[in-house]
Parts: structure tokens; sequence; C-alpha cells
């Protein structure tokens, strides 16, 4: 099969910080490498984010530069556009806007990260628009609430695909209604962050470590039948703030929690907190802070969680990728993958006690797990591979 010409939408100039970053790398790495001519797009009405500065503004400088330094380093130079269409004249760098219209002609189908874009005319027209859901659960309640925009704008795309493993089964309470939800699972480019077939051992001062958002307010949260589904993930963690001093050994955050009083909390609980900013400007710090820690402790968000939608996290994936293990909150996704040795769920303070006791006693042969499923469940090759398939493209 000759390699296909794919655009990888996304917002990694728009939000220019770690995190973000590596979810977009792995899917222009990984379809480069099934030998497909990939090229990155952000054809967008939105306001960048300068993570050095703190601020969102129409100024696209930061996000041009870290697009160019990326594409050069990624080898997709040449083949990236930022269209800034909240300018007028609409501004284009990387590739000149008539070749990126041209593009969109040509192209044989778009992956739509995280419904990162609006559907301009120009994109519409994309052979096949497939739409990647990071966060499920959001859009599967809009439709059944009847929200005419998010139906339109989902029905504009051929193919729609969810990290929710859940998503349309008897498992997951809310109606698909006539949608058809196809499951994926974050691409990792497992070489990346481990590049021998066993991870080093870290270092005894290493912990169990994470990091996130600490609080968006009620902004994301999401009402459905009667009953509130909270977004932020600061809830989870209060409610296991005692996890380190119940487990017998700090654990690390990089977060910023502004609170006075949940910070003393945390810390009188064997918690260290780290800024995660320098982790946000600097995409190896981010990376290195992964493979420096020992493995990941994270809690998970409501929506997540309630729903029992199946989901997981792509940062998870990159601890597992650097063969450390996972101990993560339980959102149905065991029933697919994990639950044992490398990544294991909990519900209760008594099993992450029991998980960290686990991992405590045979660090290795936990590392050593960790490393396998993200060979096996999130390699980028086979994701990407079986998301195209199932597209047909």
């Amino acid at each position: 099969m000759r390699g296909k010409k794919i655009i990888v939408l996304g917002f990694m100039g728009e939000c220019p910080i770690g995190g973000v970053i590596w979810q977009h790398i792995h899917y222009l790495v990984g379809l480069q490498r099934l030998g497909h001519e990939v090229y990155y797009v952000e054809d967008t009405a939105n306001y960048p984010y300068n993570p050095v500065t703190f601020d969102t503004t129409e100024d696209s400088s930061y996000a041009i530069q870290t697009l160019g330094k990326l594409a050069n380093r990624f080898g997709f130079e040449g083949r990236w556009a930022y269209c800034a269409r909240y300018k007028e004249p609409v501004i284009t760098a990387g590739m000149d806007r008539d070749v990126l219209m041209a593009l969109y002609k040509q192209a044989d189908c778009a992956l739509n990260i995280c419904g990162s874009h609006e559907l301009t005319e120009e994109l519409a027209s994309v052979r096949h628009l497939i739409y990647i859901e990071s966060d499920p659960g959001v859009e599967q309640i809009k439709i059944d609430r009847g929200e005419r925009d998010t139906i339109d704008y989902l029905r504009a795309h051929h193919h729609l695909f969810s990290f929710g493993e859940n998503i349309g089964t008897p498992a997951f309470a809310v109606p698909a209604h006539d949608f058809t939800w196809l499951t994926t699972r974050q691409p990792v480019v497992t070489d990346l962050w481990c590049a021998t077939d066993e991870a080093s051992t870290p270092t005894s001062e290493a912990l169990l470590s994470s990091i996130c958002n600490w609080s968006t307010g009620f902004k994301k949260d999401i009402v459905w039948r009667d009953s509130n589904y909270a977004w932020s993930k600061s809830a989870a963690f209060l409610r296991f703030v005692e996890a380190p001093k119940r487990s017998g050994e700090p654990f690390e955050l990089a977060t910023d929690i502004d609170s006075e009083l949940e910070r003393h909390l945390f810390l009188k609980n064997d918690w260290k907190l780290l800024s995660p900013h320098n982790l946000s400007v600097d995409w190896v710090g981010y990376r290195d802070y992964i493979r420096n820690s020992k493995g990941e402790f994270t809690c998970t968000k409501d929506q997540y969680v309630q729903l029992n939608t199946g989901w997981f996290s792509d940062r998870s994936a990159c601890y597992l990728a650097a063969g450390r293990p996972v101990i993560t909150q339980e959102t149905g996704f065991t029933v697919h993958y994990g639950g044992a040795g490398g990544l294991l769920s909990f519900s209760t303070m008594a099993e992450i006690v029991e998980a960290v006791s686990s991992v405590r006693a045979d660090y290795r042969r936990h590392s050593r797990a960790a490393l396998a499923i993200a060979r096996e469940v999130f390699e980028a090759e086979k994701v990407l591979k079986s998301l195209l398939e199932r597209a047909g493209v």
C-alpha cells in the first residue's frame, strides 16, 4: 500500500506546553514511521498562549517559533502551517496559504486532534475527516441533550474515534443515539521515552509523581440527568490526599495550588509540590521529569470515573513508555488492558496502599511490565495503523 498524504490538525502552537506537544508529536512521528507523507496544520481563529509570559494574545511569534523547531527536530520541516484566521488579512507561517488550500483538496485524510478545529469550508472538503476525541463523555452528553451545534459539528466528520473504550457499549450509560464511535488510544512512540529493551533504574530519591492542572473551577463541569460531573482533578486529589502518608512514602505533584490551606494539607500528608512552569515551557524537560520519576500516582477527573468511560491518560501512557509503573484511578479501562503488573488501578485508599506496596516490593518487575504494556497497547505504529484501517484510509 502506498503512503498516504495525511494532515494532523492540532493545537500545539496555540497551547505550546510539554504535555500537549508530546501528544501531537506521537501522531506525527508514528504516521511518518508507517510510511505516510505527514503534514501538521493549525488553521485557527483562537489566540495562542505563551507559556513564558502567561499571556494569550494575537502575537503568534512564540507559536510559530515553536512549530518551526519541532518540525526540524521531528522531520516535518516544510510540511507545516500555522494559519492565524484571527488576523485580517489572514497570516500564514510555514507553508504558503495557497499551498495549504491545495493540500486540503489533495490529502487522503485529516485527523482533527481533540476536535481542535472549527470546520471551515476548506477543511470540511478533506476526503476523510476524522475526529479524535480525547475527553469522552462531554460530547456524548451534548448529543443526548440534543445540542444542535455539537450534533452538526460531529456529523461533518466521516469517522468518530474516542479514547473512551466503553463509549457505545452497555458499560457506558450515555446513549450513542445514531452516532458510531470507534475506540482508539493515545499513540506513543516508545523509543522516544525508552530507547532500550529495559528502562533504567531510577535513583533512590525518585518519587511517584504526576503533572496536572489543579483546578479549572466549574466552567467545564457538565450536568446530565440531574447529576453534576466535575472536570477539575482537584476534588479527586483532595479525596485521596492522605495517600502518601498511608502508603509510607512521599509522592510528588507538579501543579499550581493557589490555596495555602490546600497546600498545607498536601505538605502535611507527605506530598512534595513542584511548580509545573518549567515542564510546561520545556518539552524535553517534561520528558526528563517523567523519566526521572519512580512512577506515576495520579487521580482522574470525576467525569471519566463516574461515567465509566474507559478513558486513559496520554501522560500516563508516557510514564509506561519510560518503563515507569502507573497507579491511577479506575475509569473502566482495566476491562481492556492493565490492572496488574506495571499498571495498577484504584477506587479506594486501601487499593492505593496495596498498589504502592506491590511496586515497592518488586520494582523491576513492574518497570518491565509497564514498558511491555506501552509497546503492546499504545505503540504509535500499532494504534495509528488500526485507526487508519478502520477509517478506510
